[in-house]
């Protein structure tokens, strides 16, 4: 398996382009503005087959060059959680601020759910329903692979707003204690910030720490 990352964005935000190199398909996690084209150049470059653009969720940040994946793989699917999906319909509605850019609106090709199995090629990955930072938000867990691709849930030192329109703080809470109960080496690849593990996180991240001790 082959991790290659990006980030950029008006939110500095990651994306992922995940690699099967045995079966040669490859998926990319979120696609900020501006940010995936160089993934796109390497999986060409690579010969990979990108079979989907799987969101953790619909905020802007994450989903604004969705149409530069499905543009140059146009069968990859699209896929996100019910509840996120009027996001990806309707990307400046729920702005309180204009973008400099237009998110192309679309609906997406599939839905998610808690506890889904999906595969990439002979990798397997489990779906985990997380909400709190929005209501849709999910990780998608490897778990042979020790790596969780973990959005706005856990990000480098901190935790996602819970201050938004859809936000649950205590959803939150539960989402959090979910998750920290995987392996602490599990390799944590945040939507924002640098990648670490979760015993990484429960030693260093103060809200994490609080979180995990209430």
């Amino acid at each position: 398996m082959q991790i290659i990352q990006t980030t950029g964005g008006i939110a500095a935000t990651n994306a992922f382009l995940i690699a099967n190199e045995t079966t040669g398909k490859a998926v990319v996690f979120d696609a900020p503005n501006d940010t995936i084209a160089p993934l796109m150049a390497r999986a060409k470059k690579l010969q990979l087959d990108v079979i989907g653009l799987w969101l953790t969720h619909g905020h802007f940040d994450h989903v604004a060059d969705h149409a530069v994946v499905t543009a140059q793989y146009p069968a990859a699917k699209v896929l996100i959680h019910k509840l996120d999906e009027p996001k990806l319909l309707h990307p400046a509605s729920a702005l309180p601020f204009p973008l400099p850019f237009v998110i192309p609106p679309r609906k997406a090709d599939e839905y998610v759910q808690d506890n889904q199995q999906l595969s990439l090629g002979t990798i397997k990955v489990t779906v985990m329903h997380t909400p709190g930072h929005c209501a849709g938000l999910v990780v998608y867990y490897l778990p042979d692979e020790g790596v969780l691709v973990g959005g706005d849930l856990i990000i480098g030192g901190s935790i996602g707003r819970t201050d938004l329109p859809d936000s649950d703080h205590a959803a939150m809470v539960r989402s959090v204690k979910r998750v920290m109960s995987l392996p602490p080496e599990t390799k944590l690849l945040p939507g924002h910030g640098d990648i670490s593990t979760l015993g990484e996180e429960l030693a260093h991240n103060p809200y994490v720490k609080q979180i995990m001790q209430s």
